[in-house]
């Protein structure tokens, strides 16, 4: 088979697993805008007029194939369902999307809340939900568009896991390099946008990591079991930093804040047992901030965010890297002969806290 052949078998899959259920409400069904505005990578680059004949050419595919249906015949714009299930509605996939919200939800509510929602939500199945008109979870950074798995390669890896047994794949490194390895699934971890599995490689027994949109394609080996590697703990995994997951050392931060800080840290604590004093009279800054918590890459990121509104004081290595940071950045920006409009997008005027 080509790889154009195959990788148009592999858009069509993706196209079908995006489409709802059968006997979806017609509202609910996608269109053409809608699936192009989705899909529009996987067409290439392409004119957005040679995209949507070529969108065009897999839906009428699809038809003929008995895989989806348009559910308003002759309507402008046609829009389409399923026929027939796809790998998306597998219990051990639905159960990790799940797991994924829930993660995505926790950083918004605190746990105990959370506890008792996510019960509710789990054996209240036939209760309506709140619209996205009446419910919305509002990050308080960007968040990157989630990566586009295959739908087989996610169901492929989960039933490894589940079945404890090896996986077959395809996988592309950044360098466009293929190879086949045999891998023997430990755990699948969700980073930020991107899903990476632990897994020991043929018969290698250095554990590695494999992020999961470099999968071409995936099979379960159920007739090989998975060899466990020695002494893995995923907690412990993490805990180490693979992957940059790390929990980090902990630390005694110690920071003077001011501006829209002061309200949002007086409200929202870096963590648990966080001690404040008012700075003096004569200071630039509000607060003086102290908390114990993991000195982590994200922490890093938070602290170069807050621009000047910010001030670390120790640990004092992590005070040097900002500051060598912050001059880095500044040298990037040439300086400007008169002041730049800054105040439009200034934190001050987004979070009362």
């Amino acid at each position: 088979m080509s790889a154009a052949n195959y990788d148009r078998i592999q858009r069509l899959r993706r196209l079908e697993a995006l489409l709802p259920k059968p006997d979806s409400k017609p509202a609910d069904c996608l269109d053409g805008a809608r699936l192009l505005e989705i899909l529009d990578q996987a067409y290439g680059t392409s004119s957005p007029a040679s995209k949507r004949r070529a969108l065009q050419r897999d839906l009428e595919a699809l038809v003929q194939d008995g895989r989806i249906e348009a559910v308003n015949p002759g309507g402008k714009p046609l829009r389409y369902r399923r026929i027939g299930d796809t790998l998306d509605d597998d219990a051990a996939v639905w159960e990790f999307t799940l797991r994924q919200v829930r993660d995505i939800i926790a950083e918004a509510i605190p746990k105990r809340q959370l506890d008792r929602l996510w019960e509710r939500l789990l054996h209240d199945r036939d209760r309506p939900l709140l619209t996205d008109q009446q419910l919305r979870v509002v990050p308080d950074s960007l968040r990157l568009r989630p990566v586009e798995l295959y739908p087989d390669v996610l169901h492929a890896v989960i039933t490894a896991l589940a079945q404890h047994c090896a996986l077959q794949v395809v996988y592309q490194n950044a360098a466009g390099e293929r190879s086949t390895p045999i891998l023997h699934p430990q755990a699948l971890v969700q980073r930020g946008p991107i899903p990476y599995l632990f897994a020991l490689k043929n018969d290698e027994d250095h554990l590695r990591f494999y992020a999961l949109h470099r999968f071409i394609r995936a099979k379960p080996e159920p007739t090989i079991p998975a060899r466990a590697a020695e002494n893995f703990d995923l907690d412990r995994a993490l805990a180490e930093g693979k992957v940059d997951f790390g929990q980090g050392q902990q630390i005694e931060l110690v920071i003077r804040v001011r501006g829209y800080l002061t309200q949002l840290l007086l409200a929202c604590p870096l963590a648990d047992g966080q001690t404040w004093e008012d700075e003096p009279d004569d200071s630039d800054f509000d607060l003086h901030i102290q908390a114990s918590l993991p000195q982590t890459g994200q922490l890093l990121r938070w602290l170069l965010g807050a621009g000047d509104k910010l001030e670390v004081l120790e640990p004092e290595e992590l005070r040097h890297v900002v500051a060598e940071q912050a001059r880095k950045m500044a040298a990037v920006y040439p300086p400007v002969p008169t002041q730049a409009p800054v105040d439009a997008i200034s934190a001050d005027a987004t979070d009362d806290a």
